[in-house]
């Protein structure tokens, strides 16, 4: 499944019977790890196959074991065939599949994502499956970063990257905000309006941008999760030829990225 940073997904395969006694190690961030029994090397091969053109061959931890377990009927055949692409829509997920029963969890962008995946799965199995799932719907890291920001600019004193009182203010809630969202990798973006020197605006929208990292890292924000760049007069959202314009041009953008 598509893992978020600093989560992992995890495959867990089983024929028949208990899990496999040992637990795998945890996996490490962006990888997804498939451990168990499966019936034989086959179902192994089929299973790590799909996985890793699904994946990525990087992407995928093997702790899968063989032998000493009854399947039934089709069962290697079904699991292989649930590992399709709606499968990735799925985050900090868990698939379980224990004989003839089959339980997902983990988050989804919304409802029809949520119904599209279920139904892949169950159009993998024939009706002797069960599916017991626990896919609930995640709020969006970008739209938190949004509402916090609430259409307000982090504000500077006029020319330079010194953030006023009630810039901080702004920066304080949206340091909060980021803590509860598990370590997301945000480009901080700095703009300007078209006022001046291109390239002196340039320069003040990456210096401001800095400026912006550097007081989240203050607050506990991981500076290896946060990326500056300036973009100075090149990206406006408002009209230009208006002071009130100018001003919403003026602002520090905060964007969800892939790290």
């Amino acid at each position: 499944m598509t893992l978020r940073i600093l989560a992992a997904s995890t495959l867990l395969l089983c024929a028949a019977g208990a899990l496999a006694q040992t637990a795998p190690a945890p996996a490490q961030d962006g990888m997804v790890t498939v451990s168990g029994t499966v019936p034989n090397e086959t179902t192994k091969a089929a299973v790590l196959d799909h996985l890793r053109k699904l994946y990525g061959a990087d992407h995928v931890v093997d702790h899968v074991e063989v032998g000493g377990v009854v399947t039934p009927a089709n069962w290697s055949r079904y699991v292989t065939a649930m590992i399709g692409p709606n499968l990735k829509q799925v985050s900090q997920g868990k698939v379980q599949v224990q004989g003839n029963t089959i339980d997902i969890s983990g988050e989804v962008p919304n409802e029809a994502v949520r119904q599209q995946v279920l139904s892949s799965l169950s159009g993998a199995f024939d009706s002797h499956y069960g599916i017991k799932q626990n896919l609930h719907i995640g709020q969006s890291k970008q739209k938190v970063l949004d509402d916090t920001l609430a259409n307000r600019t982090v504000q500077f004193q006029s020319g330079s990257s010194i953030l006023t009182p009630a810039g901080r203010t702004v920066l304080d809630q949206m340091a909060a905000a980021i803590r509860k969202l598990d370590d997301p990798f945000i480009a901080i973006v700095g703009n300007t309006d078209n006022t001046g020197n291109r390239q002196s605006n340039i320069e003040l929208s990456l210096a401001r941008a800095s400026a912006v990292k550097a007081y989240l890292v203050a607050k506990g924000i991981p500076a290896a999760n946060l990326s500056v760049s300036g973009q100075g007069p090149d990206n406006p959202i408002a009209d230009n030829s208006t002071e009130a314009g100018r001003a919403r041009n003026r602002r520090i953008d905060f964007r969800i990225s892939k790290g």
